[in-house]
């Protein structure tokens, strides 16, 4: 099984560099985009495939060498340890030809707001906010403000990937600290709450017309000379689902609407996908995906400059650099936990 995978690794990951070297796909801008994609997600196991086979290679010269000399200890040892790194190759490569989540190409739509702790809440948003941002900047995402605004935090991270690396940010982040308005130094405990939305394209989403109640109202809060003196901000009403989307923070009307539009659609996309994985969890005792919204994914505790994250059970003292941006770590944790899974569901359903 694992010889016939490995085959089927090699083998396409050379056609992929031969499209890619081919002029005709060159030339063509949306052919040599889903070549130079499909490259980088198959050059992972393509790595792991070619260290299999040095292995592999390895175990046969050590066997064909203690088929002539005898037990050598040292080719012995040599050959134990070849055979281990294989096994370990066998998972990995495994785990590298997981299924991806159709969205993990997708530009993502991020919005924070503040849960329990009051005006301690609304500062912890902001600290999520400049550390996704961070974060994005890191990863050369783009990022680009929708809605900020009294503790509450919408906006758009773009890039190829954006989706694959912030989807594990979505959830109840939990901070332990002393408030700087807390005189007697107690630790308070607070919360804001993440949703990371797969932003959708019109073509995947649907909206009737007549399924939408639109008004405008006067801007309220800092914003310049149109606060309060133009109807320029838009609030949208989904009826059949009730989602409000209000948006105030552009001059324009249009603008406003434009963006409460992009933010609609990615809430309904997200509202059929978890329909959807709802749908096909139902025979299991964990869903996957939006049913764990709910649910504390991390806690970042201050007295000790410690980050945890429930989900894997990692724990980093570096607090510091966490808000920073330097996420890296959680997020390929996350990753490789989110693979085992599938792959785990993948062996079930056979």
């Amino acid at each position: 099984m694992i010889d016939e995978l490995v085959s089927q690794i090699e083998t396409r990951f050379a056609e992929l560099q031969d499209e890619l070297s081919d002029p005709a796909v060159i030339g063509d801008r949306q052919r040599f985009a889903t070549a130079s994609r499909a490259y980088r997600e198959l050059e992972p196991a393509a790595r792991l495939a070619s260290e299999y086979r040095r292995s592999l290679d390895d175990v046969e010269g050590a066997r064909e060498l203690l088929a002539e000399d005898g037990d050598d200890p040292e080719l012995r040892s040599m050959l134990e340890s070849a055979r281990e790194r294989m096994g370990e190759l066998e998972e990995e490569i495994r785990l590298a030809m997981v299924e991806r989540d159709p969205n993990d190409d997708k530009n993502v739509i991020v919005e924070i707001r503040p849960g329990a702790g009051g005006e301690e809440a609304g500062l912890w948003a902001g600290d999520l906010y400049r550390m996704f941002t961070r974060y994005a900047e890191r990863r050369r995402f783009t990022v680009e403000p929708l809605s900020i605004g009294e503790g509450t935090y919408t906006f758009a991270i773009k890039g190829d990937g954006a989706y694959s690396v912030f989807k594990f940010e979505g959830g109840t982040h939990r901070v332990q600290r002393v408030p700087e308005t807390e005189s007697q130094g107690r630790i308070h405990t607070s919360t804001a709450t993440v949703a990371v939305l797969p932003e959708a394209e019109e073509v995947e989403i649907d909206i009737d017309p007549g399924d939408l109640q639109i008004d405008v109202y006067r801007s309220s809060g800092p914003g310049g000379q149109s606060v309060n003196t133009t109807d320029s901000a838009v609030r949208i009403t989904h009826k059949p689902s009730g989602i409000v989307v209000s948006m105030q923070d552009e001059k324009s009307q249009l603008q406003n609407r434009e963006r409460a539009m992009r933010v609609l659609r990615a809430r309904l996309y997200e509202r059929a996908v978890a329909e959807q994985q709802a749908a096909v969890a139902a025979s299991r005792s964990a869903q996957v995906g939006t049913g764990e919204r709910a649910e504390k994914i991390r806690t970042y505790n201050y007295p000790e400059r410690r980050v945890t994250d429930h989900r894997v059970g990692m724990r980093l003292h570096n607090l510091d650099g966490v808000l920073m941006g330097e996420l890296d770590e959680l997020t390929s944790a996350l990753q490789d936990d989110e693979k085992r899974r599938r792959l785990e569901e993948k062996a079930s359903v056979a």
